[in-house]
């Protein structure tokens, strides 16, 4: 429940003391800005909802309540079906994509492994991101909703940007190499080549987010966090793992 106060709001305490004799399983008071505040308990009774409304514009003359949302069982499955399906197809188009543009450089390794290996890193930032946010919700009380599958699915594209821009590189050195310069020194170079682009632009992005996360209101605050963490892992995975994943593919391959 989110309400509005006329004037400034009671401390958490506060509305936790005023809400006492309602019996509320529970019971977390945040503050969303200077004039309201967001109530969450145990409760999917309408006749509780009211009760606990009352309470609190008896005691906070001029309140207001501007929403009330339900979260059970139900709605969570729901979500975590849809997302996974979400992230499924994403990774299914970035797959197929990777593995129809590199379809020119199938020698020595095949276009579609430049796919296995970029869809690994890709793993590799969303894992991390929703291990973080695991940890928040264990210790901090964060829940994680629609903006945060967004947010996902941003790091998603915002990683295989980082990770293309390297396998590109590599795909216009082989063309242009000779066959005396061996694989694994051609993915050298073109990491070299392209690492200062990538973290510039890693770096630009990662200060505005700072500047949404530190100054932006309460609702996109998580949604940034979570891209901080994503585009921060997302730049690490683009170097370190999507690229030596191509040399690592290409040294199974000669010893089989």
């Amino acid at each position: 429940m989110e309400i509005k106060f006329s004037g400034k709001p009671p401390d958490n305490i506060k509305i936790e003391e005023i809400l006492k004799d309602a019996n509320l399983q529970g019971l977390t008071v945040q503050k969303t800005g200077s004039d309201s505040a967001i109530i969450r308990y145990a409760s999917e009774s309408d006749a509780v909802n009211r009760e606990a409304f009352k309470k609190i514009s008896e005691r906070s003359e001029g309140a207001k309540q501007m929403r009330v949302e339900f979260i059970n069982s139900s709605i969570s499955k729901e979500l975590k079906k849809k997302s996974l399906w979400a992230m499924s197809w994403a990774v299914l188009g970035i797959l197929l994509y990777i593995s129809w543009a590199f379809r020119k450089v199938s020698m020595p390794v095949e276009s579609w492994k430049y796919g296995i290996g970029a869809v690994i890193a890709l793993i590799h930032d969303v894992l991390i991101t929703v291990g973080v946010f695991s940890v928040l919700g264990h210790y901090k009380g964060i829940e994680i909703g629609v903006p945060f599958i967004a947010a996902l699915l941003t790091i998603l594209g915002f990683s295989v940007h980082d990770t293309i821009v390297v396998y590109d590189r590599t795909r216009e050195n082989l063309l242009k190499g000779t066959s005396k310069e061996k694989f694994p020194e051609v993915v050298n170079r073109s990491l070299n080549e392209t690492l200062i682009r990538s973290i510039n632009t890693s770096l630009t992005v990662i200060i505005t987010l700072l500047a949404i996360y530190i100054f932006g209101g309460e609702s996109v605050r998580h949604f940034s966090l979570a891209l901080l963490v994503g585009v921060t892992f997302g730049t690490y995975s683009s170097i370190f793992i999507a690229s030596a994943l191509l040399v690592t593919i290409y040294k199974y391959q000669i010893k089989h």
